[in-house]
Order: structure tokens, then C-alpha cells, then sequence
């Protein structure tokens, strides 16, 4: 009996294959090959094909447009060099390098033995404790390194459980809830998420529409904390009879700070200091930086910091092989993907849609907008996207006689919950990284989280707004 489910699941893995490839090669021989908006459409779709459905290693299937862009003439080489060698993937690189340290010194276990002092044990308290504070950090710092934080006292705890619950649901949500968090409260502020400030910018720019720090915390703020606790409620459900083993079967480490702990977070905190007070540093010094450069900087410290150990140093290169690679990879294909379909129609085809709703009812136009944002942010930069469509959103709410951020403030929310896939936000891959997680369980618990989100947002522009 064994062997016939093995055998059918790789009968099933096969077909999959083959009816993604058909897709793929019937479309190219239909429309000729040489008509580039049906190319990428076909390349586009291979890909997120192969990601949801994880026929192979999704690492894999994010190097396809360096094997199929040129030839299919979707992406000139520097395009594709800029998406592989994006700073987003030097700031995934040096934060993994700053997890890898406080992994190594067990750094992690203490931080999450100290937010568990706070929240308890119980694994309902810790999915609302996680959910509450990496959302709270996420409306001042990135969402990116806010998720590059939490991930590791995530970790501590999931390996601090017994192995056999280390697959359970409650591991999956504590993950999730990381990557949900940052993200929604990235909506909560004007700061907390940079399409936020792009949308503001644009607008004022363009428009002459000034959207300041108050006008948009009085919906995302609300927004924010409404979409936590549904998070929350919806995990909690979701946990079935795991909920009713109210307490988490922990073994952390009840050792004290030791020297190399403390050092480890010294540059750590170093480094979220020059996240969380970057303008003001750069205001008083006069130096210019960005998020990677003091990502990178705190990982090559602790190359060059020694620790009390044999004279080795905090982390050495061979402390790299635990690194998530692919990931590097991953999020690189993911920005390729949606330079494909912004350069080659793909985007202006969809934003055709908006000129055919000219007769339909404001709040349909509103969820149409709502909806296009949440789902095009899946295989799309968030913060590309609104560069895209507010400007398209505007003129369309100056045409109809409607306030322009009754439309563009919506847009830019949606666009931050996406929840589907690894490649959606860089916080989704920066928890796919950890290896507990597949595709197919953040497609499942990410589209019901897409339609409350959609649900939410509808809701608050219409009160809020």
C-alpha cells in the first residue's frame, strides 16, 4: 500500500510537470515566439506554476529567467543583473549573517526566553505575543528587517520543542506569524512600509494630494491591529486540537548571558539602531547609508570580532554552510519575474481593467483596485507595484469626480498583504528560509488571509476614508 502512494505521488508530480511544460511550449509555438508580451506571459506563468505546485526545488525554478529571458527577448542582461544583485538580496545576505551569529552563540534562546517571561508559555499567549510585537516593530523598522529579527527567537522556540511537534501546526503559525506580522504592521505608519512613502510622495509630486503621517494612521493604524488580531483568531482556529495542549513542551537553555552571547547582541542591536535611526545618523553625520550596507557591516564584524574560544573568531566561513542560500536565489528570480512583466505589457494590460469600470459603483471599483493589489503583489515588488498603479488610480479618481486617496491609499495597502507566496514579500521568503515550511501550507493559510485582508481594507476605506 506504501508503495502505491509513493508511486502514485510521483505519477502526480509527472503530470504536473508535463502540464506545466504544455502550457509553456504551446504558448510560445501559438503565438510565434517572437511576440514578446505572450512570451512572458508564458515564462511568467511556467514559474509561478512550478513555485505553487513545487514540481521542483522552488530555488530552481527562480533561475529560469536567467535561462529563458534572453532567448525569449523578455529581459536584456543588465536587467537581469540588476534583479540577481538587487540590494534587497545583499540586505537578506547580511541579515543572515547576523541570524547565523546569535544561532551560533544561542543568542536567540535568551531573547526568546525573555519574551516568553512576558507572554508565558501557553501556545496560543506566544502566536498573539510574536503577532503583537513583530507588528509593533514593523510600523518604525522594515518589514524585511523586522522579519530578519524575529525569525531566529521563532526558531529558538520551535527547536526547543520535542521533535515530533516541530511539524505540528503551532510551529507552521509561530512562522507564519512572523512573516504575516511584519508585513501588516508595515501598514500601520506611513514609514512602516516603503511603498507607503512612495504612494505619499507620488501623490503630493504628481498631484498636489498631500497624504501626511496622521491621515494615514488613522485608517492603517486601525487596519493593522484589526488584521492582528484576525491573524490571530484564524490561527487559533486553525490549531484545532493543538490549542488544547495549552502549554509548549520547551527546553531552552537556563544558562545566563555569557561574554560571546553579549558581543553577538551588542553588534546586533548595533545594527537595528542603524535600521531604526537612519535619517537622524545621516542628519548628524553626514553619511549616507542604506539598510544593507548596515546589514553587511554587522555580519562582517562578526568575521572580524574574536571570541573567547581557541582564538577563533564570532563566525567563520564555514559557519556560511548553514546559510539559505537558495533564498538569495529565490527572491532574486522573484524581482526578474516582475521586471518581465512590467517591461513587456504584462502590467499595462491589467491596468486596462480600470478604463472599462467607468459605469460600475464606487465600492466595486474599490474592491476591482483592492483586490488587483493584493493578488499582483504575489508575484510582484510591493513597492513597484504602487509605483505603477497610483498614478493610474489617480487619473482614474480625477476623471470620475473622486478623491484621489480614496483610491490610492487602498491601492498601497493591498498591495502589503500579499500572504500567498515565498516570493510575495521579503518577509514570506525570509521565513520560507527556515526549511519548516512548504509552498502549498502558505498558499493555503496566505489566500484566506488575502480575502480577510481584502475584506478589511474595503471596510475601513469606506468608514475611514
Amino acid at each position: 500500500m506504501f508503495a502505491f502512494f509513493v508511486n502514485f505521488r510521483v505519477a502526480m508530480k509527472n503530470i504536473i510537470l508535463a502540464i506545466g511544460l504544455l502550457f509553456f511550449i504551446s504558448t510560445i509555438t501559438l503565438t510565434g515566439g517572437k511576440d514578446i508580451f505572450w512570451n512572458s506571459i508564458a515564462l511568467g506563468g511556467l514559474m509561478i506554476y512550478f513555485w505553487v505546485f513545487e514540481v521542483i526545488p522552488i530555488y530552481i525554478t527562480a533561475l529560469f529567467p536567467l535561462i529563458f529571458a534572453i532567448p525569449l527577448g523578455v529581459l536584456e542582461k543588465s536587467d537581469l543583473a540588476t534583479s540577481y544583485g538587487d540590494s534587497n538580496v545583499y540586505l537578506f545576505f547580511g541579515g543572515f549573517l547576523l541570524a547565523l551569529g546569535l544561532e551560533k552563540w544561542n543568542v536567540h534562546q535568551q531573547i526568546a526566553k525573555g519574551i516568553l517571561k512576558i507572554v508565558g508559555n501557553s501556545k496560543p499567549r506566544i502566536l498573539l505575543g510574536f503577532l503583537f510585537s513583530t507588528g509593533l516593530l514593523s510600523m518604525w523598522i522594515s518589514n524585511t528587517a523586522t522579519a530578519l529579527m524575529m525569525l531566529p527567537m521563532a526558531m529558538a522556540i520551535i527547536e526547543a520543542l520535542p521533535a515530533h511537534q516541530r511539524k505540528g501546526k503551532f510551529a507552521i503559525f509561530l512562522l507564519l506569524s512572523v512573516a504575516y506580522a511584519a508585513s501588516i504592521g508595515g501598514v500601520g505608519t506611513l514609514i512602516g512600509s516603503p511603498p507607503n512613502v512612495q504612494m505619499a510622495s507620488t501623490l503630493e509630486s504628481t498631484f498636489g494630494v498631500k497624504v501626511d503621517f496622521l491621515d494615514w494612521m488613522k485608517i492603517g493604524l486601525p487596519l493593522s491591529i484589526t488584521m492582528v488580531l484576525c491573524t490571530y483568531l484564524f490561527f487559533y482556529i486553525a490549531m484545532g486540537k493543538e490549542r488544547k495542549e495549552e502549554h509548549a513542551d520547551l527546553k531552552l537553555s537556563e544558562l545566563g548571558w555569557n561574554k560571546d552571547q553579549r558581543i553577538v547582541l551588542f553588534v546586533f542591536l548595533g545594527v537595528i539602531i542603524l535600521w531604526s535611526f537612519k535619517d537622524l545618523i545621516v542628519d548628524w553625520t553626514g553619511i549616507s547609508y542604506r539598510d544593507e550596507n548596515a546589514a553587511i557591516l554587522g555580519g562582517i564584524l562578526l568575521f572580524l570580532i574574536p571570541s573567547s574560544h581557541e582564538k577563533k573568531k564570532m563566525l567563520e566561513w564555514k559557519d556560511t554552510e548553514k546559510l539559505p542560500w537558495g533564498i538569495l536565489l529565490l527572491f532574486g528570480g522573484g524581482l526578474a519575474l516582475a521586471q518581465i512583466f512590467e517591461k513587456n505589457g504584462v502590467m499595462a494590460q491589467l491596468s486596462k481593467l480600470f478604463s472599462s469600470m467607468h459605469d460600475y459603483s464606487f465600492v466595486l471599483i474599490l474592491i476591482a483596485v483592492i483586490v488587483i493589489a493584493v493578488f499582483a503583489s504575489e508575484v510582484l515588488s510591493n513597492l513597484a507595484m504602487v509605483s505603477i498603479f497610483v498614478p493610474l488610480v489617480a487619473t482614474f479618481a480625477l476623471d470620475h469626480g473622486v478623491p484621489i486617496e480614496k483610491l490610492a491609499i487602498p491601492l498601497t495597502l493591498g498591495a502589503s498583504l500579499a500572504f500567498m507566496l515565498p516570493v510575495g514579500t521579503p518577509p514570506n521568503a525570509i521565513v520560507f528560509s527556515s526549511g519548516y515550511l512548504k509552498v502549498k501550507q502558505m498558499v493555503m493559510y496566505g489566500l484566506v488571509l488575502n480575502i480577510i485582508g481584502i475584506i478589511l481594507i474595503t471596510l475601513f476605506s469606506i468608514l475611514f476614508l
